[in-house]
């Protein structure tokens, strides 16, 4: 079985956070048996570098992953982090929790016709061989999209931008494009008896230097050994 985990880094984003990163993530690439690979370059130069996750869509094809994960690369994975891949079938999705899609992004036809309203957060995404149409390309051209977007009113007081949030929308447009199926990792991690796991650490909205004290706060309280704190 092929996996590979997957980040994004273009034009080397910010060490202080990587190297903090970084060696949780490819502990946890090795854990479940990834290749842990980082798209380092641009394939859609004239779109947001967030868009760049999409290249996922040809690499899985490539690099003939069975499986496919996308951790952003400021999240932190805790070292007993699960393979997922063991309790999600191959015909389903999964983000690590998902928000009301329509308080994000105004409706089209495919929006409508889905019906479950799916706000995709795609700093953490698992996708089998089966369901690669989750990171297609937009058929539509970057000005409508960006203008199908809405932060929300906290995005908006922080360092997010529209255009920060054009994976999100394509990926939730892409779910209910193509009809696929979804779960959350939260909801699994309930079936499988956890009540307050804490496997991943994200805070998207904070400025590096904040985000750098906060991890160091988490690295602390996960008491994770020197060897995996870069």
């Amino acid at each position: 079985m092929r996996k590979t985990l997957y980040t994004l880094n273009v034009n080397g984003y910010a060490p202080e956070i990587t190297k903090r990163t970084y060696p949780l993530l490819r502990y946890y690439a090795e854990k479940i048996g990834a290749e842990f690979f980082v798209i380092d370059s641009r394939k859609f130069p004239d779109w947001p570098v967030t868009y760049e996750k999409l290249q996922i869509k040809e690499l899985a094809k490539e690099r003939g992953d069975e499986w496919s994960f996308y951790i952003d690369s400021d999240a932190l994975v805790h070292p007993e982090t699960l393979d997922w891949t063991c309790y999600i079938p191959k015909n389903t999705v999964a983000h690590n929790g998902v928000d009301m899609g329509n308080v994000r992004w105004r409706f089209d036809e495919y929006f409508k016709r889905d019906g479950r309203s799916i706000g995709s957060c795609n700093w953490c995404t698992i996708a089998s061989e089966w369901c690669l149409d989750l990171w297609t390309p937009l058929d539509i051209p970057l000005a409508q999209a960006l203008e199908a977007i809405y932060p929300t009113v906290h995005e908006l007081n922080t360092v997010i931008t529209v255009d920060h949030l054009i994976d999100d929308y394509t990926l939730s447009r892409n779910i209910a494009r193509y009809g696929l199926k979804l779960v959350t990792l939260g909801e699994l991690e309930k079936t499988l008896g956890f009540q307050q796991a804490e496997f991943f650490w994200h805070a998207y909205t904070i400025p590096i230097a904040e985000k750098v004290a906060e991890m160091d706060k988490v690295l602390d309280r996960w008491k994770i050994p020197k060897r995996l704190r870069g």
